[in-house]
């Protein structure tokens, strides 16, 4: 076994007694929910019995899991560092976990655009989080102050705008698939994206 094996499998036998723990199981009701003995049970958590693969299959599926998940091995860098796009004031992160969500950091100094028109819609979600300052969010007719560590969610199909009220503001954001695509619709022909209203950023009110 070379050492990245042992790594795995000790990473294993962790992750199936933490799981096991965060259900608030004893040793004895998952042994009895996977048909294994407590003493088996107990001797694959602490390292004293060779993990074989149809015991990991019924111990994934007894804790709500799947085989991929359970063996997984997190071996990639768990640090990110953002996208920097100085001309517009952002920030972007990935999510590995799922490559068509992304993380955004924007610091807007304007107000929202006060012309309906210049208000976006598309498919999908966003939530936001002001980091400091005040945010106004234009939400169709309705018009939404959001003050520092307050948070906001929304379906993007509301037409739709954010910007800053008495100051600059910086807010963080999580948009889904489907909105990213709707930033990617407004980016202009030099692959800038539109005016969002409160910056001169994405047009869409979220990230």
């Amino acid at each position: 076994m070379t050492q990245e094996d042992g790594q795995l499998d000790s990473l294993v036998r962790k992750r199936i007694r933490a799981l096991r723990v965060a259900q608030g199981w004893s040793l004895e009701e998952l042994a009895t929910r996977a048909n294994l003995s407590q003493s088996s049970l107990s001797r694959i958590e602490n390292g004293q019995r060779r993990l074989a693969l149809d015991q990991l299959v019924t111990l994934a599926r007894a804790l709500d899991t799947t085989l991929d998940q359970l063996v997984e091995n997190a071996a990639d860098d768990v640090v990110i560092s953002p996208m920097i796009d100085g001309t517009h004031g952002l920030m972007r992160w990935p999510i590995k976990g799922d490559p068509g969500m992304s993380v955004m950091r924007q610091r807007m100094t304007d107000p929202p655009p006060d012309n309906p028109a210049r208000m976006r819609a598309h498919p999908g979600r966003e939530w936001l989080v002001v980091l400091s300052g005040t945010a106004v969010l234009m939400l169709g007719h309705r018009r939404f102050r959001i003050e520092t560590n307050q948070a906001a969610e929304f379906p993007t199909m509301m037409p739709h705008a954010i910007g800053a009220e008495g100051g600059p503001c910086e807010i963080m954001g999580i948009f889904d698939r489907d909105a990213r695509r709707g930033h990617r619709k407004d980016a202009g022909a030099d692959g800038s994206e539109a005016d969002r209203g409160g910056t001169r950023g994405p047009a869409n009110s979220g990230p």
